[in-house]
């Protein structure tokens, strides 16, 4: 899995560089080969319009998928994230070397990682804004047959591949297949993306 790490500030950037760069996993790529790697890394305090909109330069570059390596997120930071298109959402505070690769593991596979409380958050953030908000699109949960439905859900609630396909009784390449599926259809970054969009347009 090649991997870029990118920080406003220098020591955070070589702190996750130096959690790494042991592993046999990953290949570090900086410099000009950054744009080419399959994951990018950025690590912030905490995320401004700067850090948002190098989130969206990201986003177009369809060669890598982004995580995100962050201080303090609020819920309402932590949307704001996922529209951008990141995949992936780990405490900086918790970023040893066994979590970071776990992280970009999970992003190689399509997956991605959310910690449980901020995910809590999330749908506590999306369940007021829904009330507080008339949805003016007319999105329903038809957009999403129940099967979809179902595995987005289960993807909500923190499960991997292999654990949705156990618990819906369909193969792992079939969950594969209708998530991909969900995400092409729906114009999408990724899972954390469409965990987001459906949540926000009260689709599961």
């Amino acid at each position: 899995m090649t991997v870029a790490v990118r920080a406003a500030d220098e020591i955070l950037r070589v702190g996750v560089v130096q959690q790494l760069r042991p592993c046999p996993e990953v290949e570090l790529l900086d410099g000009a080969d950054a744009e080419r790697a399959q994951a990018t890394l950025v690590v912030v305090d905490s995320v401004d319009d700067d850090v948002a909109a190098l989130l969206h330069r990201l986003r177009r570059n369809t060669a890598t998928r982004t995580g995100l390596v962050v201080g303090s997120l609020g819920s309402g930071s932590l949307q704001r994230v996922l529209e951008c298109g990141v995949a992936a959402v780990l405490r900086r505070g918790e970023a040893d070397q066994d979590r970071l690769l776990h992280l970009v593991l999970a992003m190689a596979n399509g997956e991605g990682v959310l910690p449980g409380d901020l995910l809590g958050k999330l749908l506590t953030h999306v369940g007021s804004l829904q009330r507080s908000t008339p949805d003016t699109r007319g999105l329903s949960l038809s957009t999403l047959t129940t099967r979809e439905a179902e595995m987005l859900r289960l993807v909500s609630e923190g499960l991997d591949t292999a654990e949705i396909a156990r618990k819906t009784s369909y193969s792992e390449r079939t969950v594969k297949n209708v998530l991909h599926e969900i995400i092409t259809r729906l114009n999408l970054r990724n899972r954390a993306h469409a965990v987001g969009y459906a949540l926000r347009n009260d689709l599961i």
